[in-house]
């Protein structure tokens, strides 16, 4: 026989909020930044492999396509380390209430957007990409 239970809240019916975002999402940087690893370890491969090597890589990540990777990769980078203070300052017993949680998961978006765009604007400046 079958019981019928009350299911759980299901992703159509859940209210989404700031903090399930924010963890979700430094879950998922941290699964995009161990692929991004790979991208670097082929990038020093390629140099290490000689001029030709390099140049068939830089026309990789140079085209579209790869500075969309990479700049997804930095937006990453910045919201992980962004979130991963936030986290050790929750460690330390710092911010519990509702209203700071709040305050430090809009400043970790912001930062981590300022973050990504002050590198990428500072590495197109020098010549980098």
């Amino acid at each position: 026989m079958a019981v019928n239970r009350p299911l759980s809240p299901h992703l159509q019916v859940y209210r989404w909020q700031l903090t399930s975002v924010l963890s979700i999402l430094h879950r998922a940087s941290g699964v995009f930044l161990s692929a991004g690893a790979l991208l670097l370890a082929y990038w020093l491969v390629s140099l290490a492999s000689g001029p030709e090597c390099f140049a068939a890589t830089r026309s990789i990540l140079g085209s579209l396509p790869g500075q969309i990777a990479l700049f997804a990769w930095t937006a990453a980078l910045f919201y992980h380390l962004c979130n991963g203070v936030r986290h050790l300052c929750w460690d330390a017993g710092l911010g519990f209430d509702l209203p700071a949680v709040y305050r430090s998961g809009y400043a970790v978006v912001a930062a981590s957007i300022v973050l990504t765009v002050l590198a990428w604007v500072l590495a197109l400046a020098g010549g980098g990409a």
